[in-house]
């Protein structure tokens, strides 16, 4: 039986980039299809099915931050952006969008590849530890299922990209603990120690599930920050537990 491939959708208006990226892709096992510019990669978006988008910034007729908010409109697939902009402002704009992670041009194709691995593999299911054997978890209105990797808030479900669903289930892991940024970097990104170079990947992320879980998202409850550290989950409280 033929195993299934993953689909690697590649967006880029150069096509030496895209030549080069679908041939080593391709090399290493993925099925890769792409576009020359954002509106065709909308529409191969819908054709083909990707299991991750690579995407460039610059781009005619769309941006590749407006098809990234078009995408985050109907799809959690996780995004990684391509960015020759020198400003981190500008690279973070593209995570504020709903992009898990970004790679700097001029790249290395071997860094790029590490990154697709390391984000598909965050999004796959698998257990943690110090979750329960159930995988649910009800903290106050919020209940995170880890089986099906769905969080809710009431009876409303609350739509998480891959990457900040496994940044929740971490800080959750140790819940009353504190987390570095480097830490998360590397548990959640799979970050080397060497590339702890911007940590605001992780505080927009907390940024971005502060927004979607939090009642007050300025002054949170359930994801904390621990100053001079990172950030923790407040503790949760086993059965019958005092506060």
């Amino acid at each position: 039986m033929e195993t299934h491939k993953e689909k690697i959708l590649v967006v880029d208006d150069e096509a030496s980039i895209r030549r080069i990226l679908e041939t080593r892709l391709s090399m290493i096992g993925y099925d890769v299809v792409t576009a020359a510019d954002g509106e065709e990669a909308l529409d191969t978006f819908h054709k083909a099915d990707p299991d991750l988008v690579v995407l460039d910034v610059m781009m005619p007729k769309l941006d590749g931050y407006g098809v990234c908010q078009e995408l985050r409109k109907e799809s959690d697939i996780p995004i990684i952006m391509l960015t020759a902009l020198g400003d981190v402002a500008d690279r973070i704009t593209g995570l504020e969008l709903g992009a898990d992670d970004y790679v700097v041009k001029p790249f290395s194709p071997k860094e790029l590849e590490a990154r697709i691995r390391s984000v598909l593999r965050r999004v796959e299911k698998n257990g943690v530890p110090g979750i329960p054997s159930s995988g649910v978890l009800q903290i106050a209105s919020i209940r995170i299922d880890t089986n099906k990797r769905q969080v809710y808030k009431g009876d409303e479900r609350i739509r998480l990209t891959g990457m900040e669903f496994s940044l929740l289930e971490l800080l959750v892991s140790r819940s009353g603990e504190p987390f570095s940024r480097s830490e998360i970097l590397q548990e959640v990104w799979g970050y080397t120690p060497e590339r702890h170079v911007d940590t605001r990947v992780v505080d927009v992320h907390i940024s971005r599930l502060r927004a979607k879980l939090e009642d007050d998202p300025s002054n949170p409850e359930l994801i904390l920050t621990a100053r001079g550290t990172g950030y923790l989950f407040q503790r949760i409280l086993e059965p019958g537990e005092e506060p």
